[in-house]
């Protein structure tokens, strides 16, 4: 007999069922293991803020009956006294929406216009270290002045409603969009600009192509950074100028003379969730338009 007879033609049933199943095993496991961290992904995002949150909640409810005496009780209502007088009752949610839409209002359009001059004053002085160096100390200037010292000025140039809260709104978020604005377009690298210089650009296609690509991560960081500002600037100068459409700020301070613990709280959770829900829809832009080629290096704990 030869080799060739000895030698098996083909697997047997057995032999054939190990050979594939390690291999499904292995995809199988490795569909596991994906599922597996993306489940641990999404905990590790919803879970450390509902404990804190929670541990929150617990400490308001041991500040209210254990600290406080049942005569200054008001002055901390209870989560659940909170929900119930300043959400679920519909009069007093229906007046927190409105002025709540109010503040919105006043914020979009502070924002709005905060952006338009930051966007310029930027590049300005991006193209000039001259400009930079006459413009840049007074928005220093406007960034450190005290809103409360020029109220009285505000009120006799704009008035007392709308428009002067948008000037505040304005004040108070226009510098770190110029700020960041400029870092990103000074931030090309200095290879990128040698080489427009050979191929002779013009500073119209320097500033297209190189500079405002270059700069849209730090653009966005600014944009985060001052909308969250600008709903601060809606609600202090609502706070301020009490004529005009009544705004969350004219609110707070209503139930804050009248003592209404309630309303006053449900009042600063609203101005708290509104600014949160403004950071993070810019923070979603900001990842649909440099997510997936501007990648920041973090350190995580």
């Amino acid at each position: 007999m030869s080799d060739l007879d000895e030698a098996p033609v083909a697997m047997t049933e057995a032999e054939a069922r190990h050979a594939i199943v390690p291999e499904v095993g292995g995809h199988l496991g490795k569909v596991g293991g994906l599922r597996s961290r993306k489940r641990d992904s999404i905990l590790g995002v919803v879970l450390p803020p509902l404990v804190a949150g929670g541990v929150i909640i617990g400490i308001w409810y041991y500040i209210s009956y254990q600290v406080l005496d049942p005569q200054k009780r008001f002055l901390l209502k209870a989560p659940h006294e909170v929900l119930q007088v300043g959400f679920l009752e519909g009069e007093n949610f229906a007046e927190l929406m409105d002025g709540l839409w109010a503040t919105a209002k006043v914020a979009i359009i502070g924002l709005v216009v905060a952006m338009l001059i930051g966007f310029f004053l930027a590049t300005v002085m991006s193209q000039s270290k001259l400009i930079e160096r006459a413009i840049f100390p007074y928005m220093v200037i406007i960034q450190s002045m005290p809103i409360l010292a020029i109220v009285p000025l505000i009120g006799f140039w704009f008035g007392y409603d709308r428009t002067s809260r948008v000037v505040v709104c304005v004040l108070i978020s226009v510098f770190p969009i110029m700020v960041n604005t400029l870092f990103g377009l000074l931030s090309a690298e200095q290879g990128m600009h040698d080489l427009f210089t050979l191929h002779n650009a013009s500073r119209l296609t320097r500033l297209r192509k190189l500079m405002f690509p270059a700069a849209l991560p730090a653009v966005f960081t600014g944009l985060r950074i001052s909308a969250g500002l600008s709903v601060i600037g809606a609600i202090v100068g609502d706070f301020l100028f009490g004529q005009g459409e009544v705004g969350i700020g004219q609110q707070i301070k209503l139930y804050a003379n009248r003592l209404q613990g309630e309303q006053l709280l449900a009042g600063v959770l609203v101005a708290c969730a509104f600014g949160v829900v403004v950071f993070a829809v810019f923070g979603w832009i900001s990842n649909l338009a440099v997510g997936k080629w501007a990648t920041v290096a973090r350190g995580r704990a």
